[in-house]
């Protein structure tokens, strides 16, 4: 059975009236009451969110949409402002087509195994084409003008988790076009190996966190995975803490495995220790992703007893090229 994906369509704003002087559309604020629409409202903020894995559960080829149009106020599926992730569910043997308008495309594979075969087709180029074998563990991400078809294998069931930066496009109403990159695999021995590489390290233990960046050839300056995404394999060791921090930067973090008792706590404000005051506590989930809004500060608590791993996948390649990413930790001896 195969199933396409059908992007909602991008909205046709409406234009004011045109007049001999072109003056229809003109407005004008008196500054500080309209130099910050976020904090007065007139944008709404990006939420803390929590999707469960029960989202993805059960039988049935499907993409399930991360959305959060409605609290975004966006008129297109958004799960940030610049992002939208879903979970894809492949029943054995089944296949489904994507081709979203996006420049940036990144796959995780929770489970099972399958293929990802693409044409890609942009102005000016010869349509080319290829196929990825993916198996759990896997990361894929594919640039701008593919049309995918995701093939599960016949003896089991597949999950993906995609996330793509098509709200972006959507609001700045273009379409992809030159791709940024080549279509990447990256092995999942290969990143847990350099993963353990990490932990092992002697001074892992002292680092604000034990992880590694994926990054593409083609992104020698932002060390990102995409040049609009980024993303990141990490490891909470048993009884660790990873100390607060915030960036400008939305994130989508993916829980790949834990146990019961792995929690972050997110707020706006932090005290003279260091502490997050009055945090929102978002429990972690194997196979559940949650939303750390952008400039607020988070931290990450393992108290399960067993090492939990996560991959966040944040629109930090493009505020990277933005110069507008801010990384901040709290000082090392709070």
């Amino acid at each position: 059975m195969a199933i396409d994906e059908h992007d909602a369509p991008v909205p046709v704003l409406p234009i004011g009236e045109a007049t001999e002087d072109w003056t229809g559309d003109a407005r004008y604020h008196e500054y500080s009451t309209a130099a910050d629409p976020v904090g007065s409202g007139t944008i709404p903020p990006v939420p803390v969110h929590r999707f469960p894995a029960s989202l993805h559960q059960g039988p049935g080829t499907r993409l399930v949409p991360l959305d959060l149009s409605d609290p975004l106020a966006t008129d297109y599926p958004a799960t940030s402002p610049a992002m939208l992730a879903a979970f894809m569910v492949l029943d054995p043997g089944d296949t489904l087509i994507t081709a979203p308008d996006s420049t940036s495309e990144l796959y995780y594979c929770l489970e099972g195994s399958g293929t990802s075969t693409f044409l890609r087709t942009v102005p000016g180029a010869p349509p080319s084409t290829g196929t990825m074998a993916w198996a759990a563990g896997d990361v894929v991400t594919l640039p701008a003008g593919c049309t995918t078809e995701h093939t599960s294998s016949a003896e089991e069931r597949s999950l993906l988790y995609r996330v793509t930066d098509a709200p972006l496009l959507a609001y700045l109403g273009v379409i992809p076009g030159t791709p940024q990159f080549a279509p990447t695999r990256y092995d999942a021995a290969t990143s847990l190996a350099r993963l353990a590489e990490v932990e092992r390290h002697p001074d892992a233990a002292s680092r604000s966190r034990v992880s590694i960046l994926l990054a593409n050839a083609a992104q020698p300056r932002t060390l990102t995975v995409t040049h609009t995404l980024w993303a990141m394999l990490g490891v909470l060791p048993a009884g660790r803490v990873q100390r607060p921090h915030r960036h400008q930067s939305a994130a989508v973090d993916l829980i790949t495995s834990c146990s019961p008792g792995c929690y972050s706590l997110v707020g706006s404000e932090v005290d003279s220790a260091g502490r997050i005051v009055d945090p929102v506590r978002v429990d972690w989930e194997s196979a559940g992703a949650f939303v750390t809004p952008p400039g607020l500060w988070h931290s990450h608590h393992n108290e399960s007893g067993a090492p939990a791993y996560l991959m966040p996948i944040q629109d930090a390649g493009l505020h990277t090229y933005l110069r507008s990413l801010d990384i901040r930790f709290t000082p090392v001896n709070t």
